[in-house]
């Protein structure tokens, strides 16, 4: 099993992400992997397709797949620490952007802060996207230890942040039942650190009506004569009668994707991220469909998502996910 890469990209764009993340099984490049589906590559053939230079460390094995069977080693904070001081050693520790999912251990989360702080100092200009994985509906999924510290440690350094409801409520202590909450939250959490926030789910009541789920991102941003001005935007999507995995995942590529394309424009980089999710949703669900046949529940093989499929759609989605700004 290969545990560490080295990106192949388009070179001419000479942006580099490390990503520090769940990497459910083998990775490799998307070309030349013969399965080709979401839960074994998903970040290596997202962060490819729009063209980035990754290097991926992984971390952990999801036991959530709904397959029946899962085998594998978890990488420990030491061995993070080596892999590391590996890259430091060959002097290929010059990131632009670090992306980081679901952890369970206390002392590696705080091993990614010092990675990040280190990384940031080398590059002020250094972009780091959290997933601050924390649970869903009112409760955890991780280790409740792990919450003080993203908190206190990894919400401070982070750029951007893509909590759901439960998570962005658990990390600022205040609840949201009304738009007005949620806007309140998210200023909160720009208060800890992030200058962008999107708030990927919430219970909020849809104007599209109960098939839609509100998502909500607030962007920070500082003019060049050091006033700010922050962009706030809803935007709703349909909901879908199914569990993916990997979903959570891709959506923090997309959005690291589209913020540098659209780096002062949440509202296209949101619309753009929430399209390409739509796509390989819609993709995924009619291929599980077919596989499953009539009146059978399609198996999470099948409803692994297709993201080679996908790639027109991940490198020029078709808008359908429109934006409200607030």
């Amino acid at each position: 099993m290969t545990c560490w890469l080295q990106g192949v990209a388009v070179i001419w764009l000479e942006k580099y992400v490390l990503c520090v993340c769940v990497c459910l099984c083998v990775c490799v490049c998307v070309w030349a992997q013969a399965d080709e589906y979401a839960g074994r590559n998903w970040r290596w053939s997202k962060i490819h397709t729009v063209l980035f230079w990754s290097d991926l460390l992984r971390t952990e094995r999801k036991k959530e797949l709904g397959y029946a069977h899962w085998k594998g080693q978890v990488l420990t904070a030491d061995e993070l620490h080596v892999l590391y001081e590996g890259i430091k050693l060959n002097n290929v520790n010059h990131y632009d952007y670090v992306l980081t999912g679901y952890t369970r251990d206390t002392s590696f989360l705080e091993m990614v802060v010092d990675i990040v702080q280190e990384l940031k100092r080398a590059n002020p200009n250094l972009v780091y996207v959290c997933d601050p994985v924390l649970g869903d509906h009112g409760s955890m999924y991780v280790p409740q230890n792990l919450y003080p510290v993203y908190k206190d440690k990894v919400v401070p350094v982070a750029d951007i942040i893509t909590p759901n409801q439960f998570e962005a409520e658990l990390l600022t202590g205040k609840n949201i039942s009304t738009e007005k909450d949620a806007v309140e939250v998210m200023d909160l959490l720009h208060n800890m650190g992030p200058d962008t926030v999107v708030i990927t789910s919430s219970d909020l009541p849809p104007r599209l009506g109960d098939r839609f789920l509100v998502s909500l991102g607030s962007q920070r941003i500082v003019m060049p004569d050091g006033t700010s001005t922050t962009q706030r935007i809803r935007i709703e999507v349909p909901k879908v009668d199914a569990v993916f995995v990997g979903t959570g995942d891709l959506f923090a590529a997309m959005l690291l994707a589209w913020t540098h394309h659209y780096p002062t424009d949440l509202k296209t980089a949101c619309e753009k991220t929430f399209s390409v999710m739509h796509h390989v949703i819609q993709r995924t669900i009619s291929y599980a469909h077919e596989m499953a046949g009539p009146g059978r529940r399609p198996s999470p093989a099948q409803l692994e998502l297709r993201m080679v499929q996908s790639k027109a759609d991940i490198e020029d989605p078709a808008i359908v996910m429109e934006a409200t700004v607030l």
